[in-house]
């Protein structure tokens, strides 16, 4: 079973963009560096990318947790969904990748090691 656990907003200005968060979240993030910001709101995980725009992202992608990256990702190319970043690993040993549904929607898969 799969959780919703981390959502990546892609940002033009993250100066600005932590601002606005910051005040959202209520609280300063937890991981401040200038490739990403991150806030942990209960359970939850939003994130800020200054790359996400460049990388091809439209807007907030919601990364769900799984056990085994690789076997769900199997799973979402079977049922339909198309390829949009194969798993990475992206520090600490977390790995994501990213699909998109048959409604052009980016959908991310998270594993933490």
């Amino acid at each position: 079973m799969a959780n919703a656990k981390t959502i990546i907003y892609p940002v033009g200005d993250l100066a600005r963009a932590k601002e606005v968060f910051t005040s959202l979240a209520g609280a300063r993030p937890y991981v401040d560096e200038v490739y990403y910001v991150g806030y942990r709101v209960g359970d939850q995980e939003i994130g800020l990318d200054p790359n996400g725009h460049r990388q091809g992202m439209t807007g907030p992608v919601c990364y769900w947790e799984v056990d085994d990256i690789h076997a769900g990702l199997q799973r979402l190319l079977v049922a339909g969904a198309v390829l949009r970043q194969d798993v990475t690993e992206v520090g600490g040993g977390r790995l994501v990748a990213t699909v998109t549904d048959h409604d052009g929607n980016d959908l991310g898969l998270v594993q933490d090691r």
